[in-house]
């Protein structure tokens, strides 16, 4: 019986091993958690494999020794895919799209990790033969063998449950991270791949759970008063308007004039929020989501207005999140348009995009809503819910139709479902897994579309005659073009662009990354030519921010690209937002900590739009709060510090003078509420998405329509 056990209990915690030091070299790791789970899943395995009998009890233990191979083979070239771990939404959710779009990256990855997966398989391989040379046969288990394996279970179990209930009890960290706040990566990388296992699944269970029994069945109470959008008079798309649901509350009823870029002398400071029946509210919650939600938004102080509300007021905004951007893709002679941007209009010189655990979507969704993703696929979730507080509604309250434009297939990450839902007429230049018959009219027609990855120039070229002779218009764009993989073999982009950085003293990522990136700036330097012609530039905002940093560079090619060190702090994560308006005379610097987060809030406070600014996890970036960018682990950044969760690490910032911006004696009273604040944030923006509480909000609203 021991042996058995100890098979399946060494092999497991042998993959362990190799899957931390492959996955996070020797950083470190704390395998109690795991040696406590991986006794009692042994137990289990060793029960099953010794009840059974005949031909079935040797299948059954080929399968056990060889699952957990396969699993954590699997976790590692996902790991070094994505940076992130494979969950169960991952699988279910986007197995078929990581099929159709990333076998290339799944092929790569598993030949640059075949030395890692051969220490995987080994013991497999060799403890069968070892055994069976020796003599050891699979034993038939009696009543004592499975009573001891039964008491292994029990161990192993109740030891795992006290290791979380003292975690609990003494508010350590572990705990935090496993249960309170799962954070797959740091669970990986600090306890392992069984216990992100085991934290992943009792997470998903709890979500199914809640919606399959939460409390509240009644359907959402809106009005969907503006919800078809406007269609141009001489829109030439012939599809249907957008669709989405819009509070008649939270857009100006009258359209004005575009004005001029300049800065009011004397702005009246009011509050960013709109007048809510919280006592409404309150009685519209039935769960204690929703009566947290309640308090929360009443308890916030709404940001004001600043000098530069209504700034842009009338003009037309173009928004593209781009695929893989980065400063280092900005280069005066090889980008000249992406850096004359990048250089003019509001420069953030302490801009940072987060990398989420599905990054491109989630880094759309944190772009697109200003709330943060809550596990994966949020972006995919919010196509079930009312979306009132999206650029699209605002923009339609003006009679503004919104565009969105992928060069990619039309169904990838379900966009055709979230981004139709937010308002947006969504259209791209493949259909992916939709029938013809259905959505063949949101296919625009591109030269190439069946590149990998395809061109933002021909997009730009296919699309940009559709609105750019309109009124006014609202754009936006996912790219593809800066898509890994980063080579001159696979990549159709870096491929076209070589000749540009064949002479660059760089390896074949970095420089293949550029070249890719050389796309964006033909399709940005296009774009700007179209909107002059049209006589529409100087009335035209372009907002461009990344969906994550290039990680499909390593990280040493990654610091060969950037000529520097990557290491400290979060300078991983830094990045240029270009918010670029060709009438602005002079670049606005700013230099406040701020992320993609808070892009929606900025736009909405810059376009002049009416907004309440406590229904987003984002901030004006040009009020006068101090700036915070919230990452995926629950470290932080502010004006004032750069923190690291793990380890309770602070490195404190400091004025021109050279002393800390916080003195010493507010420190952990500061720590301490910016902790607070960051898990506020999480959970504010996790349970608005999970109750679809921006439902109840336009009920509350006191100018709201209710009928």
């Amino acid at each position: 019986m021991l042996i058995l056990w100890g098979i399946f209990a060494g092999l497991e915690l042998w993959l362990e091993l190799a899957y931390h030091f492959s996955g996070f070299g020797w950083s470190g790791f704390n395998p109690l958690y795991a040696m406590l789970l991986i006794a009692a899943w042994a137990g289990v395995e060793a029960l099953l494999a010794g009840l059974l009998r005949g031909k079935i009890k040797k299948v059954i233990f080929y399968i056990e020794l060889w699952l957990p191979v396969i699993w954590t083979g699997a976790q590692l070239v996902y790991l070094r895919i994505f940076k992130q771990p494979l969950l169960w939404k991952g699988m279910i959710l986007g197995a078929e799209d990581a099929l159709s779009d990333y076998w290339r990256e799944a092929l790569t990855s598993i030949i640059g990790s075949l030395p890692y997966l051969l220490l995987f398989v080994l013991p497999a391989i060799a403890l069968p033969v070892i055994l069976k040379k020796r003599g050891w046969t699979l034993p038939q288990f009696g009543s004592l063998e499975v009573l001891r394996t039964l008491v292994i279970i029990f161990a192993g179990t109740a030891g795992s449950v006290v290791m979380l209930e003292v975690g609990r009890l003494a508010e350590l960290e572990y705990y935090e991270e496993y249960n309170e706040f799962y954070d797959p990566l740091t669970v990986a990388e600090s306890m392992g791949v069984l216990p992100t296992l085991h934290g992943d699944t009792a997470a998903h269970l709890r979500l199914l759970w809640q919606d399959l029994f939460r409390q509240d069945q009644k359907e959402p109470e809106y009005v969907p008063a503006l919800s078809q959008g406007v269609v141009p008079e001489d829109d030439v798309s012939g599809g249907d308007p957008p669709a989405g649901q819009i509070a008649e509350s939270t857009v100006p009823e009258e359209t004005a004039e575009p004005s001029d870029a300049d800065v009011p002398e004397e702005p009246v400071v009011r509050p960013q929020q709109f007048d809510l029946d919280y006592d409404l509210l309150h009685q519209l919650a039935d769960n204690e989501h929703q009566r947290w939600l309640a308090d929360y938004i009443q308890s916030q102080e709404p940001v004001t207005t600043n000098e530069y509300t209504g700034m842009f007021e009338g003009y037309n905004l173009i928004f593209l999140t781009a695929e893989g951007f980065c400063t280092y893709a900005i280069d005066e002679e090889l980008t000249p348009t992406l850096y004359r941007m990048a250089h003019s209009g509001f420069v953030c010189e302490n801009y940072y995009v987060p990398l989420w655990q599905t990054s491109t979507s989630d880094g759309e969704y944190t772009n697109m809503t200003g709330l943060i993703p809550d596990g994966q696929h949020s972006m995919r979730k919010s196509a079930s819910n009312v979306q009132p507080y999206a650029l699209p509604a605002f923009f339609a309250g003006e009679g503004v139709y919104s565009y969105a434009f992928h060069d990619n297939s039309l169904s990838y990450y379900d966009r055709h479902k979230s981004h139709t839902n937010m308002g947006y007429d969504f259209r791209a230049c493949k259909l992916g897994k939709l029938k013809e018959s259905e959505w063949g009219d949101k296919v625009f027609a591109m030269e190439e579309p069946d590149q990998w990855p395809a061109s933002d120039y021909n997009m730009m070229v296919a699309t940009v005659p559709e609105y750019v002779n309109l009124e006014q218009f609202h754009v936006y764009y996912m790219t593809v073009s800066g898509h890994m993989l980063y080579n001159f073999q696979g990549n159709a982009m870096s491929v076209k662009n070589r000749d540009a950085v064949e002479e660059l003293e760089l390896s074949e990522g970095p420089k293949a990354y550029i070249a890719c990136n050389i796309e964006l700036d033909k399709a940005m330097e296009y774009l700007l030519a179209q909107l002059e012609e049209a006589g529409q530039l100087d009335n035209t905002v372009i907002c461009l921010s990344a969906d994550h940093y290039p990680y499909g560079l390593s990280d040493k090619e990654y610091e060969e690209l950037a000529g520097k060190d990557l290491s400290q702090g979060k300078d991983k994560f830094r990045n240029t937002l270009i918010l670029y308006n060709a009438a602005m005379e002079e670049p606005i610097y700013i230099d406040k900590a701020c992320g993609s987060v808070d892009l929606l809030p900025t736009l909405l406070n810059l376009f002049g739009f009416e907004y309440d600014s406590r229904m987003y996890a984002g901030r004006d970036i040009l009020s006068d709060r101090e700036g915070m960018v919230i990452f995926n682990n629950r470290d932080f950044v502010t004006d004032s510090v750069i923190f690291t969760e793990k380890g309770d690490v602070a490195t404190w910032l400091q004025d021109e003078e050279g002393n800390d911006i916080i003195p010493d004696d507010r420190k952990e009273e500061y720590l301490e509420a910016a902790r607070q604040e960051v898990k506020d944030r999480y959970n504010f923006s996790a349970y608005i998405l999970r109750e679809n509480y921006y439902s109840d909000v336009m009920q509350a609203a006191a100018d709201s329509p209710q009928e």
